[in-house]
């Protein structure tokens, strides 16, 4: 990846809240984001050791649901790099992400483990392609 001064940080919107105790069930969605499902591969590394392959099932401004082949502590700073086609060529999105939260088991089905990982900062410019991929991912999706 490029020198830190390409990289460009994430704002987050911070909100207080109050909360009142109800009876009865009440589910709420968390997310500042909406996500969309995808299936895009991804690169990894942390801090300067190899370069390893993954999967992001699923996207949002703040993060990604990834499959990464090894166990990960959350809090471990990953450089990523999302790979998906534009026309007929090969783009990328290169970014640092922070692992969040960890399904402890592998899951079966893909053999790999389950993280949810958030945005810390963006390669210049890589910000605005995932902003148009998700863009046209939500046009298809409706």
């Amino acid at each position: 990846m490029s020198p830190r001064e390409n990289l460009t940080p994430v704002k987050r919107k911070t909100r207080q809240t109050k909360t009142e105790s109800k009876k009865g069930i009440f589910i709420v969605e968390r997310r500042r984001q909406p996500r969309y499902n995808i299936e895009l591969p991804l690169d990894y590394c942390i801090e300067r050791e190899d370069r390893y392959g993954g999967v992001a099932a699923n996207a949002s401004k703040g993060g990604l649901l990834v499959y990464l082949p090894e166990a990960i502590v959350v809090g471990t700073l990953l450089k990523i790099e999302i790979l998906f086609a534009k026309g007929l060529e090969l783009s990328s999105i290169k970014a640092i992400a922070k692992v969040v939260w960890a399904d402890l088991p592998p899951k079966e089905i893909w053999g790999e483990y389950r993280y949810g990982v958030e945005f810390q900062s963006f390669q210049k410019g890589d910000f605005q392609k995932l902003r148009r991929l998700l863009k046209e991912l939500g046009k298809t999706h409706h």
